[in-house]
């Protein structure tokens, strides 16, 4: 069953798609045209309502699903994210069809974004992929709008298609974090050798600072003369800990032990010491810094 959340914008509504929408998806394909670039043919009505059927019951992660596309109370398309069935790796990808009586209004537009505004800003995926038909002029030109990328072609369906990527925007990512440390020698040995064991590289350096890079986010580790303190404490208010994603269960068994100043914390619930479906690490390094490193397998 689709766990798909019902989406908003400024003119549109997506609600999951339900059973109950047979005979309205079948309107929306009565049009020959609206199936010409499907393998399937659904102005046959009993392919339509197969379509529903299928869309309807299938399992899906928690997120994914199946939507109706509504305009002004009226079904005027149909939209999907699921897991990919024929590209590598069960990627997540988009689909869309919008009624051609409402092409050239924006409006398949306007629902692939409030997609993509989910998968990323909800879902967190790291891209998400879409297959379209390489005749598909109008689908095409909705995707390039959306800020897709063509990386290639692939035959499916028995015919040759894009294949397009999505990414997310760097708009209210994180950008860097900085710490203000007691000792820079010490902080650079144990954040250096946590960091570079998750894949973090060296990015900066200078007089009273050190810092390190994986993507467009960075962490700073600085001994600043303007620091009003000694110590970190992570208890009183302020930054607690740094959670960060470690990959594999073996990664984070890797780094549970700890290294270069880092200490197990809550080593008698390791690793569910966040809670049952959590599998994690807890560390803490001599000037009283604590990370949690987080698996992405989590069963």
């Amino acid at each position: 069953m689709t766990s798909a959340p019902e989406l908003a914008t400024g003119r549109l509504r997506l609600r999951p798609l339900a059973a109950a929408d047979g005979d309205a998806v079948v309107a929306l394909f009565a049009d020959p045209a609206m199936s010409r670039y499907f393998a399937a043919d659904f102005s046959d009505p009993s392919q339509a309502r197969a379509l529903v059927t299928d869309r309807v019951a299938a399992a899906l992660p928690p997120g994914y699903g199946h939507w109706a596309v509504e305009h002004a109370g009226a079904l005027i398309g149909v939209a999907s994210l699921r897991r990919s069935s024929t590209l590598p790796g069960h990627v997540a990808e988009i689909g869309y069809s919008v009624a051609m009586k409402h092409a050239g209004h924006g409006f398949a537009t306007e629902a692939v974004t409030a997609i993509l505004d989910h998968a990323y800003g909800v879902l967190g995926l790291p891209a998400v992929f879409a297959l379209v038909h390489e005749d598909n002029a109008a689908s095409l030109a909705v995707v390039a709008h959306t800020g897709f990328l063509d990386v290639g072609v692939r035959e499916a369906f028995g015919a040759t298609h894009r294949v397009l990527v999505a990414l997310p925007s760097r708009r209210g990512r994180l950008h860097h974090v900085e710490l203000w440390v007691p000792e820079l020698s010490r902080a650079e040995r144990s954040w250096g050798w946590l960091l570079g064991g998750l894949g973090w590289r060296e990015f900066q350096r200078w007089s009273a600072g050190v810092s390190w890079r994986l993507g467009d986010t960075y962490l700073v580790v600085e001994q600043s003369p303007a620091a009003t303190g000694p110590d970190h404490e992570r208890t009183r208010p302020g930054l607690n800990h740094l959670a960060l994603h470690t990959g594999c269960r073996a990664d984070v068994d890797r780094l549970a032990r700890g290294g270069s100043g880092w200490r197990p914390l809550f080593a008698d619930r390791y690793p569910r010491a966040g809670g049952p479906e959590h599998y994690a690490a807890y560390l803490e390094n001599e000037d009283g810094f604590e990370v949690e490193l987080v698996a992405t397998d989590t069963s």
